[in-house]
């Protein structure tokens, strides 16, 4: 299975530093500066050939989804923002002034468990396993996981990870990974 991944384009939170996560929070006017960079992936994503596209449940992937063509996405729940708890709606350093965050996210508790994150994700790559190439209009911390559970098998390094709005993400899921759900 081939993923191509794209964060949503910026929000006003995303501008001031604040963690969104669950926080339906809709984007910002697109500038030059991002419209160059859509215009980028588009010719990325035209070659890519997506079998299916889909998007969170959250407005600004559906809106960056628009952005990028694609008015009817399929809407995927798996997908939505890690639920950052107590933490959304405040700057970044609050929750990257907690230790575990770096060093053991998944023993954390926020929104929801960081354990049930990562099953989620899993969850997501086996239920569209029958899909060659996927389209996918995400979020950062989704997609620094799925990054991290690339390269180590875990969401364990998802915070050495950084995955900047509209940014493309191209990934080759293989088996392996899909078994460790």
């Amino acid at each position: 299975m081939e993923l191509l991944l794209i964060r949503h384009l910026p929000t006003e939170w995303n501008k001031s530093g604040l963690l969104q996560g669950s926080q339906d929070i809709p984007l910002l006017p697109v500038y030059d500066e991002d419209l160059t960079k859509l215009e980028e992936n588009k010719k990325m994503i035209s070659s890519f050939h997506p079998e299916i596209v889909v998007a969170s449940g959250l407005i600004r992937t559906q809106q960056t989804a628009s952005y990028y063509g694609y008015q009817k996405p399929i809407i995927e729940p798996l997908l939505n923002e890690l639920n950052f708890g107590q933490y959304e709606g405040f700057e970044k350093k609050h929750l990257l002034a907690v230790k575990e965050w770096s060093l053991d996210p998944k023993s954390l508790t926020l929104g929801e468990r960081l354990s049930d994150f990562e099953k989620r994700i899993i969850l997501f790559l086996n239920k569209y396993n029958n899909y060659a190439r996927i389209l996918v209009f995400g979020h950062g911390a989704w997609i620094r996981a799925l990054i991290s559970l690339y390269r180590v098998g875990s969401i364990q390094e998802m915070n050495q990870v950084s995955v900047h709005n509209n940014e493309l993400i191209y990934l080759t899921i293989n088996q392996q990974l899909l078994q460790l759900g």
